[in-house]
């Protein structure tokens, strides 16, 4: 059933909303549970909770795995600038799938941890990391819950291209 005036199904405009919603609720858990660290922790410290996990506080400048985190400032912006015009594209896609179930997880997953981390390169400059995973001497790069949901998302949006049913083109 679509509204004559604008040709768009209710069900579709409820759904949207809703992966939006969810997208926004991973950026209040991202934006919380830094919260949390930046009042708890200094910069550099950290805390050991396993002994394959430490709880750190550190900024990164850079992007994923401290891509460009010695750049010189410029980054910043950059990446924040990309982020927002990923988001934007982000949106219009999840508009078109909001029907479907995995591919807007996927989006609203990436969508609000994109979002996170742009609020921190606009707060601080850099990104909020305190996750970090390590085995022996080898150690995997701190992260937030930001990067964890854009890596699901990552993994789900694949897992619909790679696995997803494809019906007549």
């Amino acid at each position: 059933m679509t509204s004559p005036s604008s040709g768009v199904s209710p069900r579709l405009t409820f759904d949207f909303y809703a992966w939006l919603a969810l997208a926004a609720g991973v950026v209040v858990l991202d934006q919380i549970s830094k919260a949390w660290i930046l009042s708890v922790f200094q910069p550099g410290e950290s805390l050991r909770v396993l002994p394959v996990f430490d709880l750190v506080l550190l900024f990164n400048p850079g992007a994923s795995f401290s891509f460009l985190a010695d750049a010189g400032g410029w980054q910043r912006w950059f990446f924040t600038v990309l982020a927002l015009g990923v988001s934007v594209w982000l949106v219009a896609l999840l508009r078109q799938h909001a029907g479907e179930r995995l591919m807007p997880l996927a989006l609203a997953l990436i969508l609000g941890g994109a979002i996170g981390n742009v609020i921190d390169r606009l707060r601080f400059g850099a990104v909020v990391d305190f996750l970090h995973f390590h085995w022996n001497e080898h150690y995997f790069p701190a992260f937030n819950v930001a990067d964890s949901c854009i890596s699901i998302g990552v993994v789900l949006m694949l897992g619909h291209e790679l696995l997803g049913k494809r019906g007549p083109a």
